[in-house]
């Protein structure tokens, strides 16, 4: 099961293409309502989220973990406990994680991208204490996946899907969305 994490001001298309791509290429996907079950989007859309981040009893069978971008709703993930836990259970255990946009800086505030490539929206790369920034759209270091914006979404979710289920299922599902 891969979590995707949605809180207030959430970036919708940073949230939702991975939600798709994911579950074209066949894997559970959850969306994770951190501020509530209705999650309204930076662009005033309300999403609701499968369950609420009170409903999760431990991360055992979670593959990966997605943490979209926008403002505030990078703010409002940073805040959130369950958060970071499971960024620390993704870590501890080799699972990868995705961020994207602004999300980013979550990872870097916690400390857990010293050394690392990683790249994120261009104003918050300042925030990725430790990181060696770069100015690629989708950057994989290990198991972390981070990539710029919203415009780059559909390349971050293939990533993610290449990651967890090799690169002949994403270039199928690349295919079949007519991808460049």
């Amino acid at each position: 099961m891969i979590y995707v994490f949605l809180a207030d001001g959430f970036e919708e298309i940073e949230a939702l293409t991975p939600v798709d791509i994911l579950k074209r290429g066949g894997l559970d996907v959850v969306t994770v309502g951190v501020t509530g079950r209705d999650v309204t989007s930076s662009h005033k859309i309300l999403v609701t989220a499968d369950i609420m981040e009170e409903e999760i009893d431990g991360f055992e069978g979670v593959e990966a973990i997605v943490l979209p971008g926008g403002m505030p709703g990078t703010t409002n993930l940073e805040q959130s406990g369950v958060v970071k836990a499971a960024v620390e259970y993704c870590i501890k255990n080799d699972k990868p994680i995705g961020a994207i946009c602004a999300a980013p800086s979550i990872l870097g505030h916690m400390g857990l991208l010293e050394g690392k490539h990683a790249t994120s929206f261009p104003s918050f790369q300042k925030e990725l204490h430790g990181a060696i920034c770069t100015n690629e759209f989708v950057v994989k270091d290990g198991k972390l996946i981070t990539a710029r914006g919203m415009g780059v979404s559909t390349d971050f979710a293939l990533e993610l899907l290449a990651e967890l289920k090799g690169n002949d299922t994403a270039k199928s599902v690349r295919d079949s969305i007519q991808c460049r």
